[in-house]
């Protein structure tokens, strides 16, 4: 029996079949490039306008991260520390260094040092510092090892399915409150996360609103 279709319509087929295997093609190469470094910015180390070396002032000399992020168990962001933060060792430890001379600068106008923001999520994901450092989860663990960078970078992905993980299994990245700044810190065993993951009620929800909002 004779098609109905003229001969031309066979190329359709033939089209069809090469642009599924090409958007398979496009799909692998979206999801293989979204989960790589250069998507999730893992290894992001911009240049500040003050050369502030961690490895110093939370390695060598042991600060605590709440001297300079005060704000990090009471608000939702973690802060970017104010210029009065830092005039408050500077003005007598060095205050006639040219590299803290945007410092000065700044203490004496009263504007913004500009830093540049390394950790910054995008605006349709919300991320709550102090829900989760009130919880136990260490600084280490979404930051890395700060105290051994002489300038920050981003050691994690920070993505959603790095962010689900956590939420599905938090027990290894618990820890006892008071060590919640502790850089080195490191469970004894899995007992430990379980015990605090108990007594801090820790609970993370899934569903999509939790970030999304």
């Amino acid at each position: 029996m004779r098609s109905p279709f003229p001969p031309w319509t066979n190329n359709i087929r033939n089209l069809l079949g090469a642009g599924a295997i090409g958007g398979l093609v496009y799909a692998v190469l979206i999801v293989t490039y979204g989960f790589s470094p250069n998507a999730t910015d893992v290894g992001y180390q911009p240049e500040q306008p003050v050369p502030f070396s961690h490895r110093i002032h939370a390695g060598k000399l042991g600060m605590d991260c709440r001297y300079c992020h005060q704000d990090v168990e009471r608000n939702a962001f973690a802060a970017i520390p104010a210029t009065q933060t830092c005039m408050a060792c500077h003005e007598r430890i060095l205050p006639e260094s040219t590299k803290l001379a945007p410092v000065r600068e700044s203490w004496a106008s009263g504007g913004p040092v500009p830093w540049v923001k390394v950790h910054d999520l995008p605006d349709y994901a919300y991320f709550d510092h102090a829900a989760h450092v009130t919880k136990g989860v260490g600084c280490a663990s979404c930051h890395g090892r700060i105290d051994q960078m002489e300038v920050v970078w981003q050691s994690k992905p920070l993505s959603m399915g790095w962010c689900l993980e956590c939420h599905r299994n938090p027990e290894p990245n618990l820890r006892p409150k008071a060590l919640i700044t502790k850089m080195d810190y490191a469970q004894e065993g899995p007992e430990v996360g379980a015990r605090l993951r108990a007594e801090y009620n820790v609970n993370p929800r899934e569903d999509c609103s939790t970030c999304h909002r």
